[in-house]
């Protein structure tokens, strides 16, 4: 039976890890798991409550790389795996140089940032270089991904694996109208309408300092719309919470933290994600959610939108950084509730067939199998 650990660092919950390590419960291969993190995390104690064998090695800062290091090395030696599979920098910095010292003889790694690094901090491309240097195969969220790596970071065609990631349907096809009507209740008591929904983060990349004029302009038309804009923290809060200040408190809804997502998509009459240039995105899983959940959506194509967004086939594609093209785009939506159909029938049955998380789950025993 082929052993694979994974290394991921500074993760508290992580759906994506549940999914996969009750996909491979009960196949031909054990999974175990090395959580690299300052104290126990939602993640370790669902691992634990399903018997898979995990440990925590703590890690908070890059002043504990060293021993996170050595302690990472002597797990591996004990555990002896066939593979490791990294995720997220510091598991994948630390992971597959222990994995190398070791023996480990396949050593993988999710690139879960694209350009980042070069962008932000040029000094750190060194260490994604050496990742793609260590390891033995490197999966990319989207071809494009791949294609940079092989060009700008000299990474070998060969160990070059395109795995997007994969969903549990299920979790948006069996909402019930208890969760429905609760997120309803709790984000539009008033039956406001139409409800415009944002899930990004206040960074600069995401654009959503372009959706809230477009939206201000809207009410023009719609004085009874509602903005919602979830995941609201980050760097670009202050120029955001300026934009705000010209549109009715009543008009919009600041939502930090949902857990409920799927809930919350549902509430939503149409979708807007339009990030502020090709690759800002390295996969972009609210693409997906928001074609899972049969809205109607605008979209700038980053990330994996690239691979198969459509523009007037499965939602209706704007510029990057422009108000205007967002407003047009929301106009249309809401004035040809045909085409608005359309999109969403047609985008969710596009993302049910690409996004699977059977499909991915096959591609991954494939690769620890090869």
């Amino acid at each position: 039976m082929p052993k694979i650990t994974y290394i991921i660092s500074n993760i508290d919950k992580a759906l994506a890890f549940e999914w996969i390590a009750d996909a491979f419960q009960n196949t031909a291969f054990e999974l175990s798991f090395i959580l690299l993190n300052p104290k126990e995390s939602t993640l370790e104690s669902y691992l634990a409550s399903r018997n898979v064998k995990v440990k925590r090695i703590h890690f908070r800062s890059k002043k504990d790389v060293l021993w996170a290091l050595i302690k990472t090395y002597l797990t591996l030696k004990k555990w002896k795996p066939d593979a490791v599979h990294c995720h997220l920098f510091e598991a994948s910095l630390i992971g597959l140089y222990a994995a190398k010292l070791a023996r480990i003889p396949k050593r993988i790694y999710t690139r879960h940032h694209f350009l980042y690094h070069w962008e932000e901090n040029p000094k750190a491309v060194k260490y994604d270089i050496w990742c793609n240097q260590w390891a033995t195969h490197i999966i990319t969220l989207t071809e494009r991904m791949g294609k940079y790596l092989i060009k700008k970071e000299k990474a070998k065609p060969s160990k070059i694996r395109f795995i997007p990631h994969g969903f549990k349907f299920e979790i948006w096809q069996n909402l019930s109208d208890d969760q429905i009507n609760a997120s309803r209740l709790k984000y539009n008591p008033h039956n406001q309408h139409p409800v415009i929904g944002v899930i990004a983060r206040w960074v600069k990349e995401k654009g959503v300092e372009y959706i809230i004029p477009a939206f201000n302009k809207l009410l023009r038309n719609y004085p009874n719309a509602k903005l919602l804009l979830a995941n609201a923290k980050g760097t670009y809060k202050t120029q955001i919470q300026t934009l705000l200040q010209d549109i009715p408190s009543e008009n919009y809804q600041v939502i930090e933290f949902e857990p409920d997502i799927a809930s919350l998509y549902a509430i939503f009459d149409l979708y807007i994600h339009v990030p502020t240039g090709a690759d800002k995105e390295p996969f972009g899983q609210t693409y997906i959610e928001a074609l899972l959940a049969q809205k109607p959506c605008i979209f700038a194509l980053s990330g994996i939108a690239h691979d198969f967004i459509k523009h007037e086939k499965n939602a209706l594609v704007v510029p990057y950084c422009d108000s205007e093209a967002i407003y047009q785009a929301a106009i249309r939506l809401l004035q040809e509730p045909e085409l608005a159909k359309n999109l969403a029938v047609n985008g969710y049955n596009t993302v049910i067939e690409l996004f699977s998380l059977e499909r991915m789950i096959e591609k991954l025993k494939n690769l620890y199998a090869e």
